[in-house]
């Protein structure tokens, strides 16, 4: 901001000089002038992308209990163990029987320990995996909420297969006979947000990210400069704005002027408003229909025209 300053006060000392002297200063005066937008637009995704990760945005527990009625955990991948960065169970929405698979975080020291902040292991995405069969099985909606920086990348879950685990739920959601909708309330980092995030409909918060990698990442390895996180995020085209440009997601849903912190209820309400709307419409579809649709969906992300 301090830099944004400066900028603009150049701009007057220029256009005062212009003016007193008569003297084209046009050039220097329009370069100016980009560089200060484009600071702008910098500190404006920015700013995004610290409100995804602020630390009292409400987390997928905080609107599952909001919106979901009678909701029962459920644990364990039936192979190594449960993983609590990756919470599932069954609820109700607005009557509708559901299953609901999400990434949490952790409020304090000691739960973001026990759920690894958010960053799942192998049996967390097998766990979800399980789930949704299950939900298939019986003929459930799938709901998914995605908040995570990544799945994580210790020893441990290399040894177990991460990389598998991840690629066996795209695989899989992308055949599931049932609805699925997915929304985005956080960090949507990586292949840790991907294993959750295969569905008929993606949403995003207003103030949430999506990419395929952190802006912290992008800047070490291709600007060699950690410290151009910033312009990183600006280059990277995260935001839910551009997602929906790009048509990666369906929608988006707004948030308060200062993020969703500032009214968890209002921002409950317009989730579930989405969700209610969705599987309504979902679930009167044919399932193989969902599939074929879904599938084509998921083939057209990456396409490009100039």
């Amino acid at each position: 901001m301090e830099q944004q300053r400066e900028l603009q006060k150049k701009v007057d000392e220029l256009k005062k000089l212009a003016r007193e002297s008569g003297l084209d200063l046009g050039k220097e005066l329009v370069e100016l002038e980009a560089k200060i937008l484009a600071g702008s637009r910098t500190e404006s995704i920015w700013r995004r992308v610290e409100l995804a990760r602020h630390p009292d945005r409400p987390y997928s527990m905080d609107y599952i209990n909001r919106i979901i009625d009678g909701f029962i955990e459920l644990h364990g991948d039936r192979s190594f163990g449960d993983d609590p960065a990756i919470i599932g169970g069954l609820g109700f929405l607005d009557g509708r029987s559901v299953t609901i698979l999400a990434n949490q975080k952790g409020r304090s020291l000691k739960e973001n320990v026990r759920r690894n902040h958010g960053m799942a292991n192998p049996e967390g995405y097998r766990k979800a995996l399980r789930l949704a069969r299950e939900a298939e099985k019986f003929h459930r909606p799938i709901i998914t909420f995605v908040d995570t920086a990544g799945a994580y990348p210790g020893l441990g879950a290399e040894e177990r297969g991460i990389g598998e685990a991840i690629a066996r739920n795209l695989r899989d959601f992308s055949q599931l006979k049932t609805p699925i909708v997915c929304v985005i309330i956080g960090e949507g980092g990586s292949g840790g947000a991907l294993g959750l995030c295969v569905g008929d409909k993606i949403y995003m918060l207003e103030n949430a990210i999506y990419s395929v990698i952190s802006p912290e990442g992008y800047a070490s390895i291709l600007l060699r400069d950690a410290g151009r996180a910033k312009d990183a995020a600006a280059m990277m085209r995260i935001t839910s704005g551009d997602l929906l440009e790009f048509k990666v997601i369906n929608g988006v849903i707004a948030e308060p002027p200062a993020g969703a912190q500032e009214d968890p209820e209002s921002v409950a309400r317009s989730i579930k408003a989405i969700l209610v709307r969705e599987l309504e419409d979902l679930s009167g579809r044919n399932p193989s229909v969902l599939v074929r649709y879904r599938n084509l969906k998921i083939r057209k992300v990456g396409h490009w025209k100039e």
